[in-house]
């Protein structure tokens, strides 16, 4: 790319704004110029808005330390600097349907890291490895918001990466009921343990909305594009337990699975380490090159030794094995605030940008 295209980032101060920022340092592709939160940030600096709030484990990029913090709520004025929009903001969630929609219509595309489209039936909800088709009902959502460029795509819940990448691999052995427990990393809360102390040594057995999300995010992954909407899929049947555990970065799932169609375990590790998209066929910037590794230790995925695979945007499963009442079971992990927020959104960006739905205004 000749000239690298201008990036805002909304929301840039939270945990996944943040996550955003570390991400596109040194990007290839793309450039932060603005970055945009709520009015009490807005007319700081960057590092002053921000403060000890820095929450990556790298220091903050010296390009975006001055930087002075906009007003998200000013959209025109904050897209008339960018070409595109990453959107981490925290607000209820018609606040944020209404704000990402304004920004759409001044014709900048929005690539959301939020929930609060996912099941608008024209925004495609894409992992890029496992459902690039559906970001052709951006022409039908454009025509909808009466735009000639703008838009809004998103990334789906962070837990369901640690097992929808698997059961997409094993498809054609039709996999039909699933049942799954996460257990869920703090910084998909947003936090820290320095955050959030009375984690340390401790379990939730709830976190809200996740479950349903866990359940039925996966489904409309593997919907079709119908008439201009995405119409999800009625299989398998999956359902969820979500759990908050005493872990900084990764979430991890124990699946069970029952399949249609006879398949050995060597099989079925087959298809995981073989499995590639898109991504991988163009080489985006931010995609693995081993979208899902399969790991033969008993002991393993474990967050320590695995979560950080192929920079975050890689897959580990492990521990296949038969099951007395399912077929198989197994467990995942995926990194939650890289392949599961910020990294999985970059990596939506790179491929709408390498498929020409986003460009230099």
């Amino acid at each position: 790319m000749e000239k690298k295209l201008r990036v805002g980032v909304l929301g840039a101060t939270g945990m996944v704004g943040q996550r955003f920022i570390s991400l596109l340092e040194d990007h290839p592709w793309y450039e932060v110029v603005t970055v945009a939160a709520s009015p009490r940030s807005a007319g700081r600096t960057y590092e002053d808005a921000v403060g000890d709030r820095w929450k990556m484990a790298t220091p903050m990029p010296e390009a975006v330390r001055q930087l002075v913090v906009m007003n998200v709520n000013e959209v025109e004025k904050v897209a008339a600097g960018v070409d595109f929009v990453f959107s981490a903001v925290d607000m209820t969630k018609e606040e944020i349907k209404a704000i990402e929609e304004a920004y759409a219509k001044t014709e900048t595309p929005v690539v959301s890291n939020n929930s609060a489209h996912r099941w608008t039936p024209d925004v495609p909800m894409v992992v890029p490895e496992i459902n690039p088709e559906h970001f052709d009902v951006i022409p039908f959502q454009k025509k909808r918001l009466g735009t000639k460029r703008g838009f809004i795509a998103v990334k789906p819940n962070c837990s369901i990466q640690s097992y929808a990448p698997a059961l997409t691999a094993w498809k054609e052995f039709e996999p039909y009921e699933v049942v799954a427990t996460t257990y869920q990393a703090i910084s998909g809360a947003g936090k820290t343990f320095k955050d959030w102390p009375e984690m340390e040594g401790n379990i939730i057995p709830y976190i809200g909305g996740e479950e349903e999300k866990s359940e039925q995010e996966p489904l409309r992954l593997w919907g079709k594009v119908e008439d201009g909407v995405i119409v999800k899929a009625e299989s398998p049947v999956i359902t969820c337990q979500c759990i908050r555990v005493p872990v900084l970065n990764g979430h991890t799932a124990a699946a069970f699975v029952k399949f249609r169609k006879k398949v050995t375990k060597e099989q079925l590790i087959e298809k995981l380490v073989s499995f590639k998209g898109l991504p991988q066929e163009l080489g985006l910037p931010s995609a693995p090159k081993q979208f899902i590794q399969y790991l033969n230790e008993d002991n393993r995925p474990q967050v320590t030794a695995d979560v950080d695979f192929e920079n975050g945007m890689g897959i580990s499963i492990g521990r296949l094995r038969e099951d007395k009442v399912y077929d198989y079971k197994f467990v995942g992990l995926s990194h939650n605030t890289v392949r599961g927020a910020a990294g999985g959104a970059v990596l939506c960006a790179e491929l709408l940008t390498a498929k020409g739905y986003i460009q230099a205004k």
